[in-house]
């Protein structure tokens, strides 16, 4: 749907441009996924992920090891235990395992939502960079360069030059 919709908006555009006089119509395109991954701003936030994945494992192993020892020790003395006891230590080791499985999904969902966020924010400044490379330099369009598109002229790329302007711009 989204290609078909980019084809026609395309397509008008070109259609309309020479019967309205219009100067020369300038297009082009930017890989957005290519700026996230190698400006200096995407490799924080990697960074920063990383960091705090590392931390959420830390606490994944040790919660893990501890699930581990109690289920041995559950098993080493369910023969010796009275059936309440074990009971007991079952119900504890359920608990247990209950408050492991909601640490994953926690940590998970942190981690989710922590490169959502940093993502949104480069992509706004990536935006913003883009629309003042635009019209300081006469684009009519500037396009998310992605795989619904049939072809795109590499000198029409502007992912190099968006990609210095930005991370510059983060310099200051």
């Amino acid at each position: 749907m989204r290609t078909i919709i980019t084809t026609l908006i395309l397509a008008l555009t070109l259609a309309i441009a020479p019967v309205a006089g219009a100067a020369e119509t300038k297009i082009a395109s930017v890989d957005v996924q290519k700026v996230l991954v190698l400006s200096e701003a995407g490799k924080e936030a990697k960074e920063q992920l990383a960091l705090r994945a590392g931390k959420y494992e830390n606490e994944k192993n040790a919660k893990e090891e501890e699930l581990k020892k109690l289920k041995a020790d559950l098993e080493k003395q369910s023969v010796l235990l009275s059936e309440s006891a074990r009971n007991t230590k079952e119900k504890d080791y359920q608990q247990k395992l209950k408050e492991y499985q909601r640490f994953l999904k926690d940590a998970q969902d942190d981690l989710q939502a922590k490169n959502d966020e940093y993502t949104n924010k480069i992509v706004e400044e990536v935006v913003k960079v883009v629309q003042e490379y635009g019209r300081k330099n006469g684009y009519s369009f500037i396009f998310v360069k992605n795989d619904s598109m049939i072809y795109a002229d590499d000198k029409s790329d502007l992912t190099d030059e968006i990609l210095k302007l930005f991370n510059g711009a983060k310099k200051k």
